[in-house]
């Protein structure tokens, strides 16, 4: 069985590395948004026991079984937790995998899950020598698809009526989710795709990483 190396991935802001138990709370209270129950497949309500179970044990599971690696993300200054971005999925025979990743709510709007994307993507294709990134994102979830534009994917297509999400009905008197189906947009990353003159965000910040390996 091949897995990804434990390691931990900086950029100019962040801190990619594995959750700990430290983390529970924190992972608690992002999972528990309102936004998060409604775009990904988490259970609700996200007690604590559910993030320390993730925290210790799921999240480690996703890379020693081989299926990918997950990273909490933690802010570079203040250690704090700022969202998380896993690879999941991955075929080591034709050398892709897929992102997914979500950004605690104080956070948003910093250019961190664009940061994190970029910095797991640049560490998979030279350091691992992968092939080829997807990502998917809900039809209406236009904040997810940004930051795909963002980081450079490119668009190939929708997969009709494959995603789940759930929504709170206006007539529901006691504010239940309900899941719908909803498509999926599909974006892909590849190696040569950032490969221009030079790999940087907007405010001019370099999105490059390096692994720190332990």
């Amino acid at each position: 069985m091949t897995t990804f190396p434990d390691i931990s991935i900086s950029t100019d802001r962040l801190v990619l590395r594995s959750f700990e138990e430290a983390d529970i709370p924190a992972l608690a209270e992002m999972m528990s948004d309102e936004l998060v129950t409604a775009w990904t497949s988490v259970p609700e309500p996200y007690t604590e026991a559910v993030a320390r179970d993730w925290a210790t044990v799921s999240s480690h599971a996703v890379r020693t079984e081989g299926r990918g690696i997950v990273f909490a993300v933690t802010e570079f200054l203040t250690q704090r937790l700022v969202g998380i971005c896993h690879l999941d999925n991955t075929d080591w025979r034709i050398r892709s995998s897929e992102v997914g990743y979500m950004v605690a709510p104080w956070a948003r709007g910093e250019g961190y899950a664009a940061e994190a994307v970029l910095g797991a993507a640049q560490w998979l294709f030279d350091d691992q020598k992968f092939e080829r990134l997807e990502l998917r994102t809900a039809a209406d979830n236009t904040a997810s698809q940004q930051v795909a534009q963002k980081i450079g994917c490119i668009s190939e297509g929708v997969l009709r009526n494959a995603g789940i999400v759930r929504s709170r009905p206006e007539d529901d008197p006691h504010g239940r989710w309900t899941e719908i189906r909803t498509d999926l947009i599909v974006w892909s990353l590849l190696p040569e795709d950032l490969d221009g003159p030079d790999d940087r965000s907007e405010d001019g910040s370099d999105y490059r990483a390096f692994a720190d390996w332990h």
